[in-house]
């Protein structure tokens, strides 16, 4: 038995709907003992909202696949899970070289593994920045409101931009959250 994760492709923006059919296979084929897990990894992101308000969204680390824990069986002749997989709505083949599928590397699953929080703790969900250094933004909340500016820094784990605005004729650095600029 060699227990391995694939990488499997399938239509981008259709992943849970072919994880459910895979899911609904892997019952109806009765191959718990071969198809173990089957993860799409997603990391949470903060957006900001019209009016500043910020909501957590999940986000797809790698649109248009799954990944999949599973029995391949002998390398000269895969099993029938291999069918089941391949078969399934919504998938259309597994990465790798030609019609043999390619396991993913130990450093790879514990990459995934790791960012979508399945192992070890999962990290806080991250600001999505929608600018990036030299951008001209404008200041629409706080003290600075109406000002417009340039970026020049970005801290993306405290949710804070960096901004030189003209104050009384002087460029002057001001620190902001995101949600208090937008592009200009």
């Amino acid at each position: 038995m060699s227990i391995e994760w694939y990488a499997v492709h399938t239509y981008v923006g259709q992943e849970e709907k072919a994880k459910a059919n895979l899911e609904k296979r892997v019952k109806a084929f009765g191959m718990e003992d071969k198809i173990f897990q089957v993860l799409i990894p997603t990391e949470e992101v903060v957006e900001l909202r019209e009016g500043g308000k910020k909501e957590v969204v999940k986000k797809k680390l790698f649109p248009g696949y799954l990944f999949v824990q599973m029995d391949l069986g002998d390398e000269e002749e895969p099993n029938e899970a291999w069918e089941v997989v391949r078969g399934t709505p919504g998938i259309t083949g597994f990465v790798g070289a030609g019609h043999k599928p390619v396991p993913l590397s130990p450093d790879e699953v514990r990459h995934i593994l790791e960012v979508s929080g399945l192992l070890g703790k999962k990290e806080a969900p991250k600001a999505q920045v929608a600018f990036r250094e030299g951008d001209q933004v404008r200041v629409v909340s706080g003290p600075f409101a109406d000002f417009t500016g340039t970026v020049t820094e970005i801290n993306p784990e405290k949710g804070k931009v960096k901004v030189m605005v003209t104050i009384f004729g002087r460029e002057t650095p001001v620190e902001l959250d995101f949600s208090q600029v937008v592009k200009a």
